[in-house]
Formats: C-alpha cells, sequence, structure tokens
C-alpha cells in the first residue's frame, strides 16, 4: 500500500550559459574590439499551489525535475537568452523539507502561492567584460554558473476546518458521506479508509466548512504503527476535532483514552486541540446502554459530548450546528500554530576547507567550486586568471602549508587539476 502524501523530489535550476569570445569584425574597422557577450541565466525552480489538487501522486511518475539553461552569449556582445523558470505544482497545505538538512524551505496554504527551490546560475561573461586598460583584447570567457541543486521532502497534511478522529470502524466516513457530497470508501471492516478524505459541510443557510475523515488511528500510532505517523499529520492543519466514538465496541472510553494519548505523544499542539466527543450507532442496543456511562465521563472531564446514528441521521443535525458554532469562536487559519523555519547564519562564500582523500586533495567551498565550473580550461589566459583567483582567495597558500607536491591531484568541484 502506497501513500501520496509525502514524497522525496529532486530539483535543480538551469545552468548558466556560456560566455562568447568574439570580435568586431566591420568594414573600415580594422581592428575592431572585442564583443563577445553573456550567457544568459538558468532558470529557477519554483514550488507553486494549485487548488485544483489535492494528492501527491503525480510524482509517482517523475521525481526529478531541471529547470532550463541559459543560452550562450553571442558576437555583437548579444546575451544568450534567460532559461525558462520551471513551475511544480502541488496542492495547499504542501510543507517542503531539505531532504539533507531537514530544515524547513517553505509552507505553502493559499492559491498560486510560490516558493524558489532550486536558484538557477548566472550566464557566464563573454569575453567584452574582460577589456581593461592593460588588455585591450582579452581571449577569456567564463562558462555558465551551474544551477542549485538539492533533494526535497515534500509532506501533504490537509487543510480542513474539523477533523474526524477515532478508532477504525467508528463510522467515520459514514458521517461524512451523510453530511457532505464526498463519497468515500464504506464498508463494515476496519481500515475501510486508507487516505483522508475531504468534503464541504453545507448548512441550512448556506454557511460552509470543510470536513476531513482521517483515517482509523490506533494505539501505537504516534510510534507509527498502522501508518499512524502519516494520518496524524493530517489532524495538525484543523482547527477543531469530531472525536467519533464507535458505540458497538466492546470499550469505547478506553478507545477514547487511547486516541487523545496517541495525540499527545505526537508532540506538537494535537493534544490541545478543541474538541467534541460523539458516540456513534445509536441505532443499536450496545450504544444505547453505553451512551450514559460515556455522556457522565466526559462531562466530568468539561468536554461536549453528543450521541447520534450516522446511519439514521440522529443527531447528526445538531452536532454540525454545533461544530459551526464552535468554529466561529476560534481562531482563524491564519492565526494558528504552524512550524517555524530555522534560520541559520549563511555560509561564507569566501570559506573554504582542504582535506586528503583517495590519493587527492580536495577544496570544498562555494565560492572557489564556483570559480572551478566556470572557468574553461582549455584557454590559456582563463587558467592563469584561475591560478591568480586561488592565490587572492588564499587557496593556494593553504595547499602548500597542508603539504601539497607538484604532481600532486587538486579537485575543486567536479574538476580535477594537477598541481
Amino acid at each position: 500500500m502506497t501513500f501520496f502524501d509525502e514524497v522525496k523530489i529532486y530539483v535543480k535550476g538551469g545552468d548558466g550559459g556560456d560566455g562568447s569570445i568574439a570580435f568586431r569584425r566591420e568594414k573600415y574597422v580594422p581592428f575592431g574590439g572585442p564583443s563577445g557577450g553573456n550567457g544568459g541565466s538558468g532558470g529557477d525552480v519554483y514550488v507553486v499551489v494549485d487548488a485544483s489538487l489535492n494528492t501527491l501522486v503525480r510524482f509517482k511518475h517523475g521525481v526529478h525535475f531541471k529547470a532550463e539553461a541559459g543560452g550562450r552569449g553571442s558576437g555583437k556582445n548579444q546575451q544568450g537568452k534567460s532559461g525558462e523558470d520551471l513551475l511544480i505544482p502541488v496542492p495547499p497545505g504542501t510543507v517542503i523539507y531539505d531532504a539533507g538538512t531537514g530544515e524547513l524551505v517553505a509552507d505553502l496554504l493559499d492559491e498560486g502561492q510560490r516558493a524558489v527551490v532550486a536558484k538557477g546560475g548566472r550566464g557566464g561573461r563573454g569575453n567584452a567584460a574582460f577589456t581593461s586598460s592593460t588588455n585591450q583584447t582579452p581571449r577569456v570567457a567564463e562558462h555558465g554558473e551551474p544551477g542549485q541543486e538539492r533533494w526535497l521532502r515534500l509532506e501533504l497534511k490537509i487543510i480542513a476546518d474539523v477533523g474526524v478522529i477515532g478508532v477504525p470502524n467508528a463510522g467515520k466516513s459514514t458521517l461524512l458521506s451523510v453530511v457532505s457530497a464526498a463519497r468515500p470508501k464504506i464498508a463494515d471492516y476496519p481500515f475501510t479508509t486508507l487516505q483522508p478524505n475531504l468534503g464541504v459541510v453545507q448548512l441550512d443557510d448556506y454557511a460552509t466548512f470543510v470536513m476531513a475523515d482521517v483515517p482509523g488511528l490506533i494505539e501505537g500510532a504516534s510510534e507509527g504503527a498502522g501508518l499512524g505517523h502519516q494520518f496524524l499529520r493530517h489532524v495538525e492543519r484543523t482547527r477543531l476535532l469530531i472525536h467519533l466514538l464507535d458505540g458497538a465496541a466492546t470499550d469505547p472510553l478506553a478507545d477514547w483514552q487511547a486516541i487523545n494519548a496517541e495525540l499527545e505523544q505526537f508532540g506538537g499542539h494535537l493534544g490541545g486541540k478543541p474538541q467534541v466527543v460523539v458516540l456513534n450507532k445509536m441505532d443499536l442496543p450496545d450504544a444505547q446502554a453505553w451512551w450514559p456511562l460515556v455522556q457522565e465521563a466526559m462531562q466530568e472531564r468539561g468536554l461536549e459530548v453528543y450521541a447520534i446514528s450516522a446511519v439514521t441521521g440522529q443527531g447528526v443535525r445538531e452536532l454540525i450546528r454545533r461544530a459551526y458554532e464552535l468554529l466561529q469562536s476560534l481562531p482563524p487559519p491564519a492565526e494558528m500554530h504552524l512550524e517555524p523555519a530555522v534560520l541559520r547564519p549563511a555560509e561564507s562564500e569566501e570559506a573554504f576547507t582542504i582535506e586528503r582523500e583517495a590519493g587527492a586533495w580536495r577544496v570544498r567551498g562555494v565560492r572557489v567550486e564556483r570559480v572551478a565550473a566556470m572557468t574553461p580550461f582549455m584557454i590559456p589566459e582563463a587558467v592563469a586568471r584561475f591560478q591568480r583567483q586561488l592565490r587572492a582567495m588564499g587557496v593556494e597558500a593553504a595547499l602548500e602549508e597542508a603539504g601539497v607536491r607538484p604532481g600532486d591531484l587538486v579537485r575543486i568541484g567536479e574538476r580535477e587539476l594537477e598541481w
């Protein structure tokens, strides 16, 4: 059984286009200056909310996403075409994490909301950009900067006003089908519902709210039992819980205590969510016998309690009306608690590290790797410029201090150089 409310995807911004080496060749201008244009910037990758989607199932058929690369520069100082941005549509309620660090990248709720998840690389400079008073005819250009790439973890947390929770087979899907136009799978056995179902509930005065039928929870759900982590995630965004008790169960009160314990152990603020307790299946003698005990136990705890039969409709209208009234007294979704982003100091682009690996030296650092990637090593003038940059950044001195010798291999990013 596969859930499509969590998925890992790979994203890569478009590489920048290469700069061009060119010189003016015009009539009556025998010694035209450099005219090589810059490369175009690579496209960015965005994740954007599409309200017509409600699952992450589209990622079943593809998890690699790359934006368009920038075009190459050309003569006459013509800049290359910028790469097109790539838009990845996701349903409302999608939370994006960096798969490597676990840090929150974006929390997307509203239609059209977007977040850039991989920046495209800038275009490499053409030789016209390297003209100086001491070098009037530079024969050097840059490769485009590689686009940002990383793996992301996407989680879908459904957005609903009311979440219906309870043990398997308590009648949650039946209740949702009675009060809304949703048609979830219904059968008389546990775990009929294997993914959340959403329905819009409309009252007599045309007031509406969204109700979610969350798959049945069992003891140990907070530790992952019965796919508990996937199920409990969908309760986080709801504003009000309807805790449905199975009136035909052996002990509905024990079930109520077990599910509440799982909500507390899952963490966050699930245990403190407003909750209405509802005993279902009042059309059965067992439920009628349990009702006085359930009513007394909930009243002692200061909780509202209702008795209904989702099959016959008994008490359903009163329950829905009360749920709507409670929603009006609760904070709107914009004021609900959301997981905060973890802000860390930005890594210095100038910083670098040197270490020994598999018969070579490895240099790591944002700027030094970018410079290596953008240098066309087949051009002698570009190689000389690269060496000057290493010296200016302090990499050359650091390698010599670490013990590098002539003939040693030095790896910088994907480049392998002989010292």
